[in-house]
């Protein structure tokens, strides 16, 4: 343990809600410090994963299987636009939507992000053994079912 978390006081040690999110800030940054190196977001890759993964979409449907809000989609869009990864053309049923597609080059670029993204996990969870990164990610994600189910604690009030 460092000389910082030894001072930290043991009642803030110990709350693991406290432990959560000074890992995930953590891995906030070092995930976001290593896209901008090869300029790029994390919100690029969650749309070109998504893409690759659904088939061309609407900008709407992709904003929902991404989380990125719909407002924010609208630039996340124009970037992967103006760099050749997606492409984006008026829906045939219905022309005032757009349907977003990814390119070859975007899916290039998945394939480059996906190396990267890699490679930020394992420096992340280095302390880890595999069947232990398996436990602690089925662990939060069944942390972030529960309170993603409607009606849930944090869905209320």
């Amino acid at each position: 343990m460092t000389d910082d978390l030894r001072a930290t006081p043991a009642a803030l040690r110990l709350l693991p809600s406290r432990t959560l999110s000074l890992v995930a800030m953590h891995a906030d940054r070092l995930v976001n410090e290593g896209l901008a190196a090869v300029d790029a977001r994390k919100w690029h890759y969650a749309a070109l994963v998504a893409l690759r993964e659904a088939g061309p979409v609407s900008q709407a449907e992709l904003s929902r299987r991404t989380g990125i809000y719909r407002s924010d989609m609208v630039a996340v869009i124009n970037e992967l636009a103006e760099r050749g990864f997606v492409e984006r053309t008026p829906d045939p049923a219905d022309r005032r939507r757009n349907v977003i597609t990814i390119t070859p080059e975007g899916i290039q670029q998945v394939r480059r992000l996906q190396t990267l993204i890699a490679s930020l996990q394992d420096e992340l969870f280095a302390p880890l053994s595999q069947p232990e990164r398996e436990q602690l990610s089925g662990l939060l994600t069944r942390l972030l079912e529960h309170h993603a189910r409607p009606g849930s604690s944090s869905e209320q009030g």
